[in-house]
C-alpha cells in the first residue's frame, strides 16, 4: 500500500511539473518588433553610426530580420530610408548573381558612406550624380521603374541590407569603392587598384588605400 501511494505521489508531482512547464511555455510573450517607422529610424541611426567610422552597433539600434522584412513588403515604397535604398541597390545591381555578389555590392555602398567624396547617407550615396544624369548606380536613373518585382530576390536583398547596416556583413571587396561588370572594361578602371572579382563583378579601390 505504501509503495502504491508513493508511486501515485510521484506521478502527481510529474504531472504538476508538466503542467507548469506547459503554462510557462505558453506564457512566454512574443518578441516585440518595431513598427516600420521605428525601423526607418533605426536604419537612420545605423547609417550615421557607419558614416562616423564606428565598428560596433548599439544593441538598441540593431534591426531584427522580421523587422527588415516587414519594411517595404511589396517593393514599391518610396526610396527615402537607408534600408530600402540599400536593399533596392543590391536587388537591381545583382539580383541575378550569387548572394556573395549581392553582399559585395552592399559593401561598396557602406564603404562609400561618409568616405571623402561621397555623401553620408545611404540614399544620397545611391542617388549621387543624378542631377547631372551621371548616376553612380545606373539603375537609379535608367528611366525604368525602381520597384522590386521578384519577391524572393528582394527578401534576400533586404536581409543583406539589414546585415550591412548592422555591421554584421563581411566585406568581400577589400575596401572597394567602385565596381563594374566583368564583361565591360570602363576607362576609369585603370585609375584604381582592382581588389577582387566576385561573381560577375570586379571591384576597385583608390591607390591611396582602403576605404575606412
Amino acid at each position: 500500500m505504501f509503495r502504491i501511494a508513493f508511486l501515485a505521489g510521484v506521478a502527481m508531482l510529474v504531472l504538476a511539473g508538466c503542467e507548469k512547464a506547459n503554462v510557462a511555455e505558453h506564457s512566454v510573450p512574443a518578441p516585440v518588433l518595431a513598427t516600420p517607422q521605428a525601423v526607418e529610424k533605426k536604419a537612420e541611426a545605423l547609417e550615421q553610426n557607419a558614416a562616423a567610422g564606428n565598428k560596433t552597433v548599439p544593441l538598441a539600434e540593431v534591426i531584427k530580420r522580421p523587422e527588415a522584412q516587414a519594411l517595404d513588403p511589396t517593393g514599391q515604397e518610396p526610396l527615402d530610408d537607408a534600408l530600402t535604398c540599400l536593399a533596392r541597390t543590391v536587388y537591381w545591381e545583382a539580383r541575378g548573381d550569387s548572394e556573395a555578389s549581392m553582399e559585395a555590392i552592399a559593401s561598396v555602398v557602406m564603404n562609400r558612406l561618409g568616405h571623402d567624396g561621397f555623401p553620408d547617407t545611404v540614399c544620397h550615396v545611391v542617388k549621387q550624380g543624378h542631377e547631372q544624369g551621371l548616376c553612380q548606380f545606373s539603375w537609379w536613373c535608367d528611366g525604368r521603374s525602381d520597384s522590386a518585382f521578384e519577391d524572393d530576390p528582394y527578401k534576400v536583398s533586404k536581409e543583406i541590407a539589414r546585415r550591412a547596416l548592422n555591421l554584421q556583413l563581411t566585406d568581400r571587396t577589400g575596401g572597394a569603392l567602385y565596381f563594374h561588370q566583368r564583361n565591360v572594361n570602363p576607362s576609369w578602371s585603370a585609375e584604381y587598384i582592382k581588389t577582387v572579382e566576385v561573381g560577375e563583378f570586379a571591384f576597385y579601390k583608390p591607390h591611396e588605400g582602403d576605404a575606412r
